[in-house]
């Protein structure tokens, strides 16, 4: 049940009433309100106050209602920290449950919003979306290769097994380098190449030279965006007997996943304003190795490399090093 507090307008016509010796019942069904509510102003006025002191009043008790702020213990502020630098949001640091939290998610999220001890700007951005109708039409190449659709018949398990990768580039400020980057769709796992060049040639010589030491069996396909990079995917499909497929020309949604793990990345230490075409490999493998470790809602907060971890044989634990 909701409760509606007086207005000034009500107020004043309770005043009003009152300096005319209207009985107070009698003007708390004129209002459609309780007859105590009415009651109180009453005596409020006859004990010599005006209705401005009654509202001033009102107001003060009204402040000092509701809940009181929480304040975070300085262990749980300092692990709290700790976490956000490694990449975690509240959601993950509440939901992953490692350490016992004062408060919940959502007020988490409101103590970092006014907390100068915790920097809201730290925290992953929003989504941004394009207009309807956009397509996408940098350096695509029309449709390289094989469709979804033949995809769905190849794999008709897709979304619910192990070894499906999708896979982008993304570029240095000016167009100067690029990484290639490979998610694994059950485990969300990241696989970042350096290419160092966003070319054909540059493409399959990194790509051929990992499925070359990946055990056979373990990836199942690809799924390409249409860039003029993976011309060569018939190379790549022939020599490692993996599936190629491509997602509709300015269907970026068709991979959200690598989309959303590009965004991440460029936040995680690859940003648009980085010249990529001179990144030690050590460095690639490090950011790689970070969003790895990071819990996810959508993994029932484990982090990826756990869980592409129990997809793997004994055997393969050494390809487990690359991501």
């Amino acid at each position: 049940m909701t409760y509606n507090h007086l207005t000034i307008s009500e107020l004043s016509f309770i005043q009003n009433f009152w300096n005319q010796g209207v009985k107070a019942y009698i003007v708390a069904k004129t209002l459609k309100r309780s007859a105590e509510t009415i009651y109180r102003v009453f005596r409020f006025l006859d004990a010599g106050y005006s209705i401005s002191e009654y509202y001033e009043n009102y107001r003060a008790n009204k402040y000092k209602s509701g809940r009181k702020p929480i304040v975070l213990p300085n262990d749980e502020l300092e692990y709290i920290k700790e976490k956000v630098s490694l990449g975690w949001t509240p959601d993950t640091i509440i939901g992953r449950n490692e350490k016992h939290s004062s408060c919940s998610m959502r007020t988490l999220y409101r103590i970092f919003k006014r907390s100068k001890d915790l920097d809201v700007t730290s925290l992953p951005m929003k989504g941004k979306r394009h207009p309807n109708g956009y397509v996408e039409r940098r350096g695509k190449a029309g449709r390289l290769g094989r469709t979804l659709l033949e995809r769905h018949q190849d794999y008709p398990n897709y979304h619910n097994e192990f070894g499906h990768l999708e896979a982008d580039t993304i570029q240095g400020k000016n167009h100067h380098g690029a990484v290639m980057i490979l998610v694994e769709r059950k485990s969300k796992a990241v696989i970042i190449l350096n290419t160092r060049h966003k070319t054909d040639k540059a493409i399959f010589e990194k790509l051929d030279a990992l499925l070359s030491v990946t055990p056979k069996g373990l990836f199942k396909s690809i799924t390409f965006d249409n860039g003029k990079e993976f011309s060569k995917w018939k190379d790549i499909s022939n020599k490692h007997d993996i599936g190629t497929y491509f997602a509709d020309v300015g269907a970026p949604n068709q991979r959200a996943l690598n989309e959303h793990t590009n965004g991440s990345l460029r936040k995680d230490g690859l940003g648009k304003d980085m010249d990529l075409s001179d990144l030690p490999t050590d460095y690639v493998q490090q950011v790689a190795s970070y969003r790895n470790n990071i819990p996810r809602k959508s993994l029932n907060y484990r982090t990826p490399l756990e869980v592409f971890i129990k997809y793997i044989t004994n055997e393969q634990v050494v390809f487990s090093n690359l991501i």
